[in-house]
């Protein structure tokens, strides 16, 4: 179980109250797609990913993203219990996704990179360790089945 003090949870809640869920997701989904291509295999029925134009043009890699920054609000809620709050999601990415769980971090690492990008000097270093940690700990739930 993480412990988060009561400055980190200020933390995360402060930064996630100003990020678009609209804007963020397909930006962050897009750049993992366009840095890592590989990653790119999960995504066949979404058409056209030719091209870093293509892929931030895409309609169904925007959606995608909403949907996964609308999941990253569960962990934010619910700190205390992430490994459970995404339990299901993890089953489904392991056994019937067959998601490789380092495109996890992967995602979260360009996830911060975007938040970083678009908050800036509203992003300080403390709270950007603050991030990572939440980062890292929502990567492990959604690993969990794998081991």
């Amino acid at each position: 179980m993480v412990e988060w003090s009561d400055a980190e949870r200020s933390a995360i809640s402060g930064i996630w109250g100003k990020v678009n869920v609209d804007e963020i997701g397909p930006q962050a989904l897009g750049r993992v797609l366009i840095v890592y291509p590989w990653t790119q295999r999960y995504f066949g029925s979404f058409g056209d990913l030719s091209s870093a134009a293509a892929i931030l043009g895409n309609p169904k890699v925007a959606a995608h993203g909403k949907v996964v920054l609308n999941a990253l609000d569960k962990a934010v809620k619910n700190l205390d219990n992430i490994k459970g709050t995404y339990s299901n999601l993890s089953q489904l990415h392991c056994d019937k996704l067959n998601v490789d769980p380092d495109n996890f971090r992967l995602l979260a690492d360009c996830l911060t990179i975007v938040v970083a990008t678009k908050f800036g000097a509203a992003f300080p270093p403390q709270v950007q360790a603050t991030w990572q940690k939440l980062m890292a700990v929502v990567v492990a739930a959604l690993s969990s089945r794998y081991f």
